[in-house]
């Protein structure tokens, strides 16, 4: 693979160990994540930056993706004022108000089993399909669903340091 490098990559690359972690924790709350990815800088590529994300995401302990999805709002409730939770969750945006109380039900029943909001890369996915997975979910256990949560973290992280490559440097 040549080595490549875009103007998002290069600021990441070059950023302050202070302003990179903290685009880091924007795109994803876990700390131990974050750190993985600022010790191996700097990145030839965004592939090899997303290979090495999608490595620290599979390193996650059970704590530490709690840590990660602590800082995901829930389904049907994006995070206010944050462009990006709003982008991801636009399939919620045009729900029927039936369809936005039974999420936000479903979204409460989750959270009481598991104690953590539901998360699945929300991109790309109509409200009908958002309920739907929440709805076949809820019956997992707790292994079962740990191990679907850092498969969607995974999606999660790949689609926003994507855009981090592209775009460089979140705006504050």
């Amino acid at each position: 693979m040549t080595s490549r490098s875009t103007p998002g990559l290069a600021w990441f690359n070059s950023a302050g160990e202070a302003d990179a972690r903290a685009a880091l924790h924007e795109l994803c709350a876990a700390q131990a994540w974050g750190s993985a990815l600022l010790a191996r800088r700097p990145y030839g590529s965004p592939e090899e930056f997303l290979r090495a994300s999608d490595a620290a995401t599979a390193a996650l302990t059970a704590a530490d993706l709690a840590e990660a999805m602590a800082g995901h709002p829930p389904i049907g409730r994006p995070k206010p004022g944050d462009p990006a939770s709003a982008r991801e969750q636009r399939g919620m945006a045009g729900a029927s108000e039936e369809l936005k109380a039974e999420m936000l039900e479903l979204n409460l029943a989750y959270q009481d089993k598991f104690g953590h909001v539901f998360l699945i890369c929300a991109t790309g996915l109509s409200a009908e399909q958002l309920r739907d997975a929440v709805r076949h979910r809820i019956d997992n256990s707790p292994e079962q669903e740990r191990e679907i949560l850092r498969q969607e973290l995974v999606k999660i992280n790949q689609i926003r340091l994507t855009r981090l490559t592209e775009e460089g440097a979140p705006s504050a």
